[in-house]
């Protein structure tokens, strides 16, 4: 009874992965379990590991040690009763470039052999209804990955898995991507995702993992992630005289002052709040505006690892 519970619970379980390449331990003894319906992200850097463990829980790629089992199925031994199960939408995905939209979809489906494939549903799902027509190499990037999740989903997967999906895309394209994915974790589908954007997890996963160097240091859902590693409130105050940043630090506080004449203090209390304003305010101090929030997973990223997630405004592709 108990194996029986555990695995309509988990559609993934990975025990001690480990993943080598000569020298270079690109995955090193990782474990974790994906809950049924739920979308998972895998968040790291380029180069922590992230496409290699993906592509050895999709069976692409053999582990070096440990157990990987997805749908209950050990993914070394039963690799053929678990692909026709699964979606995958692969890192740098492109397909066919002079054949439709609807042609490829159809295309796909029947490479699965499958029957009753609903076309239709698919290009409904992904936003590309009045696209159908337009060959794949006219396509805009995003609306190319839109394609490449329809395809991912050809065949009624129960776990789809997205490495990458919205690299190289600019930010509207990457928030219609995001659209799909929503609609996706709407429909109750279980998604295994990896990226190096942090709204994208915030915004999208309800676990997320953060890797790096094949390492996982935390994972939670977002919430719990920031609330764990970053408790604090980040005040700014904006256009505050010269007198304000003496007064804040005379009060053991330790603010920063950026170029624009604007003052960011960590504060642990919403009551700390309180008091910078009031000891502003009784110095006479005039104080143009403020804004309090809260850190998100970038700064608890910072936080864990001392490294910066993104590598310049290209995203360059790390070799995983």
């Amino acid at each position: 009874m108990g194996s029986m519970m555990k695995e309509a619970e988990h559609v993934i379980e990975v025990e001690k992965l480990t993943k080598r390449y000569g020298d270079l331990l690109a995955v090193n003894d990782i474990s974790f379990n994906v809950r049924k319906g739920e979308v998972f992200a895998l968040l790291g850097p380029n180069g922590a590991g992230k496409t290699t463990t993906v592509e050895i829980i999709d069976t692409i790629r053999t582990p070096t040690s440990g157990k990987v089992s997805l749908l209950g199925m050990d993914v070394t031994k039963k690799k053929h009763d678990i692909v026709p199960r699964i979606g995958v939408l692969p890192q740098g995905f492109s397909s066919f470039d002079r054949i439709t939209v609807r042609e490829t979809l159809q295309y796909y489906s029947r490479l699965f052999r499958l029957r009753d494939t609903d076309v239709d549903g698919l290009i409904e799902l992904v936003t590309l209804k009045d696209k159908t027509q337009e060959i794949y190499k006219n396509l805009s990037g995003g609306l190319q990955q839109r394609l490449g999740i329809a395809i991912a989903l050809v065949n009624d997967p129960e776990v789809v898995f997205l490495d990458e999906p919205t690299t190289g895309l600019d930010p509207r394209a990457r928030r219609e991507v995001w659209d799909v994915l929503l609609g996706l974790k709407k429909k109750g589908t279980t998604v295994f995702l990896t990226t190096h954007y942090m709204e994208e997890a915030e915004l999208l996963a309800d676990t997320v993992a953060i890797i790096s160097k094949g390492k996982i240091i935390a994972m939670g859902s977002p919430g719990e992630l920031i609330e764990s590693n970053a408790n604090y409130l980040v005040l700014t105050l904006q256009f505050v005289d010269e007198q304000a940043f003496e007064i804040v630090r005379k009060m053991g506080f330790e603010p920063v002052q950026d170029n624009r004449k604007n003052i960011k203090v960590r504060v642990e209390h919403t009551d700390d709040v309180q008091k910078i304003l009031n000891a502003i305010k009784d110095a006479g101090t005039s104080l143009h505006s403020l804004d309090v929030r809260k850190p998100n997973l970038e700064e608890v990223f910072l936080k864990l690892t001392g490294e910066a997630l993104r590598e310049g405004p290209a995203g360059g592709r790390g070799a995983e």
